[in-house]
Protein backbone atom coordinates (compact mmCIF):
# COMPACT_ATOMS: atom_id res chain seq x y z
CA UNK A 1 0.00 0.00 0.00
CA UNK A 2 1.09 3.57 -0.67
CA UNK A 3 1.25 5.96 2.30
CA UNK A 4 1.92 9.66 2.70
CA UNK A 5 2.83 10.46 6.30
CA UNK A 6 2.26 13.77 8.10
CA UNK A 7 3.82 14.38 11.51
CA UNK A 8 6.37 16.44 13.39
CA UNK A 9 7.70 15.43 16.88
CA UNK A 10 9.42 12.34 18.22
CA UNK A 11 6.27 10.26 18.67
CA UNK A 12 5.46 10.87 14.99
CA UNK A 13 8.98 9.86 13.95
CA UNK A 14 8.61 6.61 15.89
CA UNK A 15 5.35 5.84 14.05
CA UNK A 16 7.00 6.71 10.74
CA UNK A 17 9.80 4.26 11.54
CA UNK A 18 7.24 1.58 12.36
CA UNK A 19 5.63 2.05 8.93
CA UNK A 20 9.04 1.99 7.25
CA UNK A 21 9.74 -1.34 8.95
CA UNK A 22 6.52 -2.88 7.60
CA UNK A 23 7.20 -4.75 4.31
CA UNK A 24 3.83 -4.12 2.63
CA UNK A 25 3.94 -0.35 3.17
CA UNK A 26 5.58 2.05 0.71
CA UNK A 27 6.25 5.52 2.15
CA UNK A 28 5.85 7.69 -0.94
CA UNK A 29 5.98 11.07 0.79
CA UNK A 30 6.30 12.88 4.10
CA UNK A 31 4.83 16.19 5.26
CA UNK A 32 6.16 17.94 8.35
CA UNK A 33 6.35 21.41 9.81
CA UNK A 34 9.13 23.79 8.72
CA UNK A 35 12.43 23.93 10.59
CA UNK A 36 12.15 25.74 13.92
CA UNK A 37 14.70 27.42 16.15
CA UNK A 38 15.79 25.12 18.97
CA UNK A 39 18.57 24.54 21.48
CA UNK A 40 20.78 27.02 23.29
CA UNK A 41 22.04 28.46 20.02
CA UNK A 42 18.47 28.81 18.71
CA UNK A 43 19.53 27.44 15.35
CA UNK A 44 16.97 26.34 12.78
CA UNK A 45 16.51 22.60 13.33
CA UNK A 46 14.51 20.13 11.23
CA UNK A 47 11.77 18.18 12.97
CA UNK A 48 12.47 14.58 14.03
CA UNK A 49 10.18 13.43 11.22
CA UNK A 50 12.09 15.39 8.59
CA UNK A 51 15.42 14.12 9.89
CA UNK A 52 14.19 10.53 9.56
CA UNK A 53 12.70 11.11 6.10
CA UNK A 54 15.88 12.78 4.83
CA UNK A 55 18.05 9.99 6.24
CA UNK A 56 16.08 7.44 4.20
CA UNK A 57 15.66 9.51 1.05
CA UNK A 58 11.88 9.91 1.33
CA UNK A 59 10.39 12.87 -0.53
CA UNK A 60 9.55 15.44 2.15
CA UNK A 61 7.83 18.82 2.05
CA UNK A 62 7.59 21.42 4.87
CA UNK A 63 4.72 23.80 4.05
CA UNK A 64 4.13 26.92 6.12
CA UNK A 65 0.41 26.31 5.64
CA UNK A 66 -1.64 23.89 3.57
CA UNK A 67 -3.38 26.33 1.25
CA UNK A 68 -0.63 26.34 -1.37
CA UNK A 69 -1.99 24.66 -4.54
CA UNK A 70 1.48 23.28 -5.30
CA UNK A 71 1.54 21.31 -2.03
CA UNK A 72 -1.91 19.86 -2.72
CA UNK A 73 -0.80 18.91 -6.21
CA UNK A 74 2.27 17.20 -4.72
CA UNK A 75 -0.01 15.16 -2.45
CA UNK A 76 -2.38 14.16 -5.24
CA UNK A 77 0.47 13.06 -7.46
CA UNK A 78 1.56 10.57 -4.80
CA UNK A 79 -1.64 8.54 -5.39
CA UNK A 80 -1.56 7.44 -1.77
CA UNK A 81 -3.94 4.85 -0.41
CA UNK A 82 -3.66 6.46 3.04
CA UNK A 83 -2.70 9.85 4.39
CA UNK A 84 -1.51 9.01 7.93
CA UNK A 85 -1.35 11.87 10.44
CA UNK A 86 0.44 11.66 13.79
CA UNK A 87 0.93 14.83 15.85
CA UNK A 88 1.33 16.97 12.76
CA UNK A 89 0.39 20.21 14.50
CA UNK A 90 -1.54 21.77 11.61
CA UNK A 91 -5.22 21.49 10.68
CA UNK A 92 -5.74 19.72 7.36
CA UNK A 93 -8.22 21.32 4.94
CA UNK A 94 -10.92 19.22 3.31
CA UNK A 95 -8.98 19.11 0.05
CA UNK A 96 -6.18 17.23 1.80
CA UNK A 97 -8.58 14.88 3.55
CA UNK A 98 -10.08 13.90 0.19
CA UNK A 99 -6.73 13.21 -1.49
CA UNK A 100 -6.17 9.67 -0.18
CA UNK A 101 -7.62 6.85 -2.26
CA UNK A 102 -8.89 4.92 0.78
CA UNK A 103 -8.85 7.15 3.86
CA UNK A 104 -7.12 9.90 5.82
CA UNK A 105 -6.02 8.26 9.08
CA UNK A 106 -5.18 9.90 12.40
CA UNK A 107 -3.46 8.37 15.42
CA UNK A 108 -4.94 10.03 18.51
CA UNK A 109 -3.56 9.60 22.04
CA UNK A 110 -6.78 9.13 24.01
CA UNK A 111 -9.87 6.96 24.20
CA UNK A 112 -12.17 9.05 22.04
CA UNK A 113 -14.50 10.84 22.49
CA UNK A 114 -12.66 11.70 25.71
CA UNK A 115 -9.93 14.30 25.30
CA UNK A 116 -10.36 15.44 21.74
CA UNK A 117 -7.84 18.15 20.91
CA UNK A 118 -4.25 19.23 21.31
CA UNK A 119 -3.04 17.85 24.66
CA UNK A 120 -4.82 14.57 25.48
CA UNK A 121 -1.90 12.98 27.33
CA UNK A 122 -1.34 15.96 29.61
CA UNK A 123 -5.03 16.47 30.30
CA UNK A 124 -5.49 12.82 31.24
CA UNK A 125 -2.69 13.09 33.80
CA UNK A 126 -3.81 16.44 35.20
CA UNK A 127 -7.37 15.17 35.54
CA UNK A 128 -6.29 12.04 37.40
CA UNK A 129 -7.64 9.61 34.79
CA UNK A 130 -6.92 5.95 35.53
CA UNK A 131 -6.71 4.92 31.89
CA UNK A 132 -6.11 6.33 28.44
CA UNK A 133 -5.11 4.80 25.14
CA UNK A 134 -4.59 5.12 21.40
CA UNK A 135 -7.29 5.40 18.73
CA UNK A 136 -6.89 4.89 15.00
CA UNK A 137 -9.58 7.06 13.44
CA UNK A 138 -10.77 8.24 10.05
CA UNK A 139 -10.23 11.98 9.82
CA UNK A 140 -12.96 14.46 9.02
CA UNK A 141 -13.15 18.23 9.24
CA UNK A 142 -14.27 18.33 12.89
CA UNK A 143 -11.75 18.34 15.73
CA UNK A 144 -11.05 14.63 16.33
CA UNK A 145 -14.71 13.84 15.63
CA UNK A 146 -14.17 11.11 13.03
CA UNK A 147 -15.23 7.47 13.40
CA UNK A 148 -12.79 5.07 15.08
CA UNK A 149 -11.40 1.92 13.47
CA UNK A 150 -9.72 0.43 16.54
CA UNK A 151 -8.24 1.34 19.92
CA UNK A 152 -5.82 0.15 22.59
CA UNK A 153 -6.33 0.88 26.28
CA UNK A 154 -3.49 1.76 28.66
CA UNK A 155 -3.58 2.00 32.45
CA UNK A 156 -2.23 5.19 34.03
CA UNK A 157 -0.26 4.02 37.04
CA UNK A 158 -0.26 6.06 40.25
CA UNK A 159 3.35 7.26 39.94
CA UNK A 160 3.46 7.59 36.15
CA UNK A 161 5.15 10.73 34.82
CA UNK A 162 4.37 12.52 31.60
CA UNK A 163 7.47 11.06 29.97
CA UNK A 164 6.52 7.53 31.03
CA UNK A 165 3.02 7.90 29.62
CA UNK A 166 4.34 9.39 26.37
CA UNK A 167 6.61 6.35 25.98
CA UNK A 168 3.73 3.94 26.64
CA UNK A 169 1.49 5.76 24.14
CA UNK A 170 4.27 5.78 21.56
CA UNK A 171 4.89 2.05 21.90
CA UNK A 172 1.18 1.27 21.63
CA UNK A 173 0.76 3.51 18.58
CA UNK A 174 3.72 1.96 16.78
CA UNK A 175 2.31 -1.51 17.32
CA UNK A 176 -1.28 -0.69 16.42
CA UNK A 177 -0.85 1.55 13.37
CA UNK A 178 0.72 -0.88 10.82
CA UNK A 179 -1.73 -3.63 11.76
CA UNK A 180 -4.70 -1.28 11.48
CA UNK A 181 -3.67 -0.03 8.03
CA UNK A 182 -3.36 -3.59 6.77
CA UNK A 183 -6.78 -4.52 8.16
CA UNK A 184 -8.41 -1.41 6.69
CA UNK A 185 -6.72 -2.02 3.35
CA UNK A 186 -8.23 -5.50 3.17
CA UNK A 187 -11.67 -4.42 4.34
CA UNK A 188 -11.46 -6.12 7.72
CA UNK A 189 -11.98 -2.98 9.81
CA UNK A 190 -14.92 -0.60 9.69
CA UNK A 191 -14.89 2.84 11.30
CA UNK A 192 -17.49 3.17 14.07
CA UNK A 193 -18.94 6.61 14.90
CA UNK A 194 -17.90 8.03 18.25
CA UNK A 195 -20.35 8.09 21.12
CA UNK A 196 -22.12 11.38 21.76
CA UNK A 197 -21.61 10.82 25.48
CA UNK A 198 -18.40 11.47 27.41
CA UNK A 199 -17.02 14.11 25.05
CA UNK A 200 -14.26 16.27 26.52
CA UNK A 201 -11.67 18.60 25.03
CA UNK A 202 -7.95 18.66 25.77
CA UNK A 203 -7.04 22.31 25.50
CA UNK A 204 -3.50 23.27 24.57
CA UNK A 205 -1.17 23.50 27.56
CA UNK A 206 -0.55 27.05 28.76
CA UNK A 207 2.10 28.51 31.05
CA UNK A 208 -0.38 28.76 33.93
CA UNK A 209 -1.02 25.01 33.77
CA UNK A 210 2.56 24.50 34.95
CA UNK A 211 2.22 26.77 37.98
CA UNK A 212 1.82 24.58 41.06
CA UNK A 213 -1.72 24.50 42.40
CA UNK A 214 -1.40 24.48 46.19
CA UNK A 215 -5.10 23.73 46.72
CA UNK A 216 -4.25 20.07 47.38
CA UNK A 217 -1.21 17.78 47.45
CA UNK A 218 -2.91 15.46 44.95
CA UNK A 219 -3.32 18.24 42.36
CA UNK A 220 0.24 19.45 42.91
CA UNK A 221 1.56 15.92 42.43
CA UNK A 222 -0.37 15.49 39.18
CA UNK A 223 1.22 18.65 37.82
CA UNK A 224 4.73 17.61 38.82
CA UNK A 225 4.35 14.16 37.27
CA UNK A 226 2.64 15.51 34.15
CA UNK A 227 5.41 17.95 33.28
CA UNK A 228 8.38 15.75 34.22
CA UNK A 229 11.01 15.98 32.85
CA UNK A 230 10.01 18.80 30.50
CA UNK A 231 8.92 21.53 30.55
CA UNK A 232 8.53 21.13 34.32
CA UNK A 233 5.98 22.25 36.90
CA UNK A 234 7.13 25.27 38.85
CA UNK A 235 6.49 27.67 41.71
CA UNK A 236 7.89 30.99 42.93
CA UNK A 237 10.44 31.64 45.62
CA UNK A 238 11.74 35.11 46.37
CA UNK A 239 10.68 36.42 42.98
CA UNK A 240 12.31 33.61 40.98
CA UNK A 241 11.12 30.37 39.40
CA UNK A 242 11.72 27.00 41.00
CA UNK A 243 11.10 23.87 38.96
CA UNK A 244 9.73 20.92 40.91
CA UNK A 245 11.06 17.68 39.45
CA UNK A 246 9.93 15.18 42.05
CA UNK A 247 7.63 15.28 45.04
CA UNK A 248 5.38 13.22 47.25
CA UNK A 249 1.84 13.98 48.50
CA UNK A 250 1.48 13.65 52.27
CA UNK A 251 -1.62 13.04 54.40
CA UNK A 252 -3.36 15.77 56.35
CA UNK A 253 -0.90 18.00 58.18
CA UNK A 254 -1.11 18.60 61.93
CA UNK A 255 0.35 22.08 61.53
CA UNK A 256 -1.97 24.68 60.00
CA UNK A 257 -0.41 27.10 57.56
CA UNK A 258 -1.24 29.17 54.50
CA UNK A 259 -1.35 27.29 51.20
CA UNK A 260 1.98 27.42 49.39
CA UNK A 261 3.97 28.18 52.56
CA UNK A 262 6.67 25.91 53.94
CA UNK A 263 5.60 23.76 56.88
CA UNK A 264 8.80 21.88 57.60
CA UNK A 265 12.32 21.40 56.26
CA UNK A 266 13.99 18.07 56.96
CA UNK A 267 16.60 15.70 55.60
CA UNK A 268 14.04 14.04 53.33
CA UNK A 269 12.61 17.19 51.73
CA UNK A 270 10.60 20.36 52.10
CA UNK A 271 6.96 20.05 53.15
CA UNK A 272 4.60 22.69 51.74
CA UNK A 273 1.08 23.36 53.04
CA UNK A 274 -1.94 22.94 50.78
CA UNK A 275 -5.35 24.56 51.14
CA UNK A 276 -7.22 21.32 51.92
CA UNK A 277 -4.96 20.60 54.91
CA UNK A 278 -2.68 18.17 53.11
CA UNK A 279 0.99 18.81 52.40
CA UNK A 280 3.27 18.27 49.42
CA UNK A 281 6.86 17.21 50.04
CA UNK A 282 9.37 18.59 47.54
CA UNK A 283 12.06 16.00 46.91
CA UNK A 284 14.00 17.23 43.86
CA UNK A 285 14.02 20.78 42.53
CA UNK A 286 15.88 22.89 39.98
CA UNK A 287 16.43 26.62 40.55
CA UNK A 288 16.70 28.98 37.60
CA UNK A 289 20.01 28.60 35.79
CA UNK A 290 21.21 25.71 37.98
CA UNK A 291 21.26 21.93 37.98
CA UNK A 292 18.71 19.75 39.70
CA UNK A 293 19.32 19.10 43.40
CA UNK A 294 17.59 17.70 46.43
CA UNK A 295 15.01 20.02 47.92
CA UNK A 296 16.71 19.70 51.32
CA UNK A 297 20.04 20.92 49.87
CA UNK A 298 18.28 23.76 48.11
CA UNK A 299 16.53 24.84 51.30
CA UNK A 300 19.77 24.83 53.26
CA UNK A 301 21.61 26.76 50.56
CA UNK A 302 18.89 29.40 50.40
CA UNK A 303 18.39 29.40 54.19
CA UNK A 304 14.70 28.80 53.80
CA UNK A 305 12.60 28.53 56.93
CA UNK A 306 9.16 27.32 57.95
CA UNK A 307 6.63 29.94 56.95
CA UNK A 308 8.49 31.07 53.83
CA UNK A 309 6.26 31.41 50.78
CA UNK A 310 6.46 29.55 47.47
CA UNK A 311 3.59 31.59 46.05
CA UNK A 312 3.97 34.48 43.61
CA UNK A 313 3.88 37.92 45.26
Amino acid sequence: MRVVFAGTPGIAAACLQALMDTPDIALVGVVTQPDRRAGRGMKFTPSPVRQLADAHGIDCITPEDLRNPADLQWLRQKQADFLVVVAFGMILPSSWLKAANIAPINVHASLLPRWRGAAPIERALLNGDQETGVCIMRMEEGLDTGPVYCRTKLAIEANMTGNMLWQAIQQAACQLLPVALNEIMHGNLCAIPQSRKGISYAEKIKAEDRLINWSSAILADRQVRCFTPRPGARCHYRGRWLKIIEGDPLPVSDTPSNAGHILHIGQHGVDVACADGSAYRLLTVQPEGKKAMSAADFARGQRLQAGDSLVAD
